[in-house]
């Protein structure tokens, strides 16, 4: 994708916070039901704004945690199109998503997390999960990203299926 394509895409970071056991945090959307209400923390970037301290930024404000250790990246931009309807109430004129990508481990307590820690909340609910599931927890329009992100920080995941 050319940097004028990449102009078109609203510039985002996102989280995988991985438990010391090499599980993934897993958070449901808020006022949200269904198949695809689980995701990691995201969110954009404000202008100036450092890749990895955007994410540091997301993940306080979206799970209240700050006690990490950085991982890894991934590599340029991943993107998404926004389906019809976001688009059209929530894109402002973005065709959809380019996102970078960070790994963390969570080195806290779980009494860090405070899923109210800003509002409006994101998630109103969380649980410790498997990578490798991940795809299939999120919206479909966000699949294939979640699939680069899933194959990026394998090294990093536990294995197992799906926890009950």
């Amino acid at each position: 994708m050319t940097a004028a394509d990449l102009s078109l895409y609203r510039p985002n970071v996102g989280v995988v916070l991985f438990h010391p056991d090499g599980r993934v945090w897993l958070g449901k959307r808020a006022k949200t039901d269904g198949p695809y209400c689980w995701q990691f923390p995201q969110g954009g970037v404000d202008d100036g704004e450092d890749l990895e301290d955007a994410a540091r930024r997301e993940l306080a404000e979206e799970t209240g945690v700050t006690s990490t250790t950085y991982l890894a990246r991934t590599d340029g931009w991943l993107t998404y199109d926004y389906p019809p309807l976001v688009r059209a109430e929530l894109a402002r004129g973005w065709k959809g998503q380019r996102q970078v990508w960070f790994a963390l481990r969570f080195d806290g307590k779980e009494a860090e997390f405070d899923l109210a820690a800003h509002t409006p909340a994101e998630f109103d609910a969380w649980r410790w999960g498997y990578l490798a599931e991940a795809p299939a927890l999120v919206v479909p329009f966000k699949r294939a990203a979640y699939e680069a992100v899933a194959t990026a920080f394998a090294p990093f995941a536990a294995r197992g299926g799906p926890v009950a």
